[in-house]
């Protein structure tokens, strides 16, 4: 049998996670925790002036913290950004739990934790617009140590910035380096520009089999499997346009697809075995409509995406 040896900080945070217990604290609930502000949310729209002071319930990781005598200070990582929490112990001890701020929060939480805060959002003397924790709740102990990343003046210092870290710890690179998480919702954005452009000329999306008896529409290997139930061979596909223009015969004016094609090939920084493509096939039209057609598409997407049809890639525009 396989052993697994724990780092130092590993068997710290799994001792922590025995002692919550112990305490009648779940750290890993299953409950409901209703979250209703934001992070950048709670920043813009803030009043020096509002009376009484904006209630607010959040959640995230704390990425950093402050650990001072009867305060102190962390900041929390929700899904749009960061906002600093001051916590006291007088706020958040409870009868049921009145080693909440002493041995909860400042023994065994640890960075990398999800916690919900309840509380009201205020200005520290700093300047800092950041909430003030009345409640504090443990939501998902982490039980592996983040790398930590550290920004002054919007420099990053000991970035996480191995390639093949990156890349193949995707979920820890969108925890710890900022700007990541932009990429996917841009991806995400573009995919809803397209369709909306796609369905507002009256064409349908579809989905076209993924197994196919026989691998065609492109001149590429690809990868093999058996349907016990049939008794035959088939091949994840490595284009969908012959079942696409199937539709067109049928009698469809214009279909589209965003398609998982597999070829089992070489692959390097561009070129990955699973990839996604597009792809529209339309009746009664030439290759000049198309061109015109996907310059109107690409003016789109970059204008809702990046609110400009200028791009700047490199040091060129």
């Amino acid at each position: 049998m396989m052993s697994i040896e724990l780092s130092e900080q590993e068997q710290l945070r799994r001792q922590s996670l025995k002692n919550l217990r112990n305490m009648g604290i779940e750290p890993y609930p299953a409950a409901l925790y209703p979250t209703d502000a934001f992070s950048t949310d709670i920043k813009a729209e803030f009043k020096d002036d509002e009376e009484p002071k904006r209630q607010v319930c959040i959640a995230g990781r704390i990425m950093s913290r402050r650990i001072m005598g009867k305060a102190s200070f962390l900041e929390l990582q929700d899904s749009k950004g960061r906002i600093q929490v001051y916590v006291t112990r007088d706020n958040i001890n409870t009868e049921e739990q009145p080693e909440m701020y002493n041995t909860v929060f400042k023994k065994l939480t640890d960075i990398g934790d999800f916690i919900g805060i309840k509380g009201f959002v205020f200005r520290t003397k700093m300047g800092e617009i950041s909430v003030h924790a009345q409640e504090f709740s443990i939501l998902s102990k982490s039980l592996r140590p983040l790398p930590i990343v550290k920004y002054k003046d919007g420099v990053a210092y000991d970035s996480f910035e191995d390639p093949e870290l990156r890349y193949r710890r995707r979920y820890v690179d969108l925890v710890v380096n900022e700007g990541i998480k932009d990429i996917f919702l841009k991806r995400t954005k573009i995919y809803d520009s397209m369709r909306s452009f796609f369905n507002s000329k009256g064409y349908i999306e579809v989905e076209t089999p993924i197994l196919q008896p026989i691998p065609g529409g492109a001149a590429a290997r690809p990868f093999v499997t058996h349907h016990n139930a049939l008794d035959i061979p088939l091949y994840l596909r490595i284009a969908n346009e012959l079942y696409l223009k199937r539709l067109i015969v049928g009698g469809f004016e214009g279909v589209y697809e965003f398609s998982k094609n597999f070829r089992n090939e070489g692959m390097d920084r561009t070129h990955n075995p699973e990839f996604t493509a597009m792809e529209i096939y339309v009746a009664y039209t030439d290759y000049n409509w198309m061109m015109e057609f996907t310059e109107q598409l690409v003016e789109k997407v970059c204008l809702d995406v990046n609110g400009t049809t200028e791009i700047k890639v490199g040091k060129n525009t």
